[in-house]
């Protein structure tokens, strides 16, 4: 597990190899991945967006930006936790990901980063 915390907010990340399929003539690997998101703060907030690097070792690093979690912007109260699963498709066994959510405080109406730390893929059997 990978965990990081900033401004009082934790984020842990738990990756997983799926396994193998063919899709438009080339061999995709896919990986999925868990993330806690527990607030230590102690005030309320909310996810609002999310920004992705995506690391494949066969191809060019991809940026994804959109909007909230698997289409939910959840609020975060001191000392709860949101978790949600999701997955990505790689042309490579081997890669990473990291990123930031942007999120906004209740109390201070600030809104602020909070850094996802790298987390690695790698399929079993690309390791020895």
């Amino acid at each position: 597990m990978t965990t990081q915390v900033t401004k009082g907010i934790k984020i842990s990340v738990k990756t997983n190899f799926e396994g193998t399929f063919f899709k438009n003539y080339k061999m995709h690997y896919a990986f999925g991945y868990t993330i806690t998101i527990e607030n230590q703060s102690k005030d309320s907030v909310q996810l609002t967006s999310r920004h992705w690097r995506i690391y494949d070792s066969l191809n060019d690093v991809e940026t994804l930006d959109g909007e909230g979690v698997i289409g939910k912007k959840p609020v975060i109260k001191p000392g709860e936790s949101h978790t949600y699963n999701s997955g990505c498709l790689l042309t490579s066994p081997i890669g990473a990901m990291k990123g930031h959510y942007n999120m906004i405080n209740f109390t201070s109406t600030e809104n602020f980063r909070v850094y996802i730390p790298t987390f690695k893929f790698s399929a079993p059997f690309a390791l020895n």
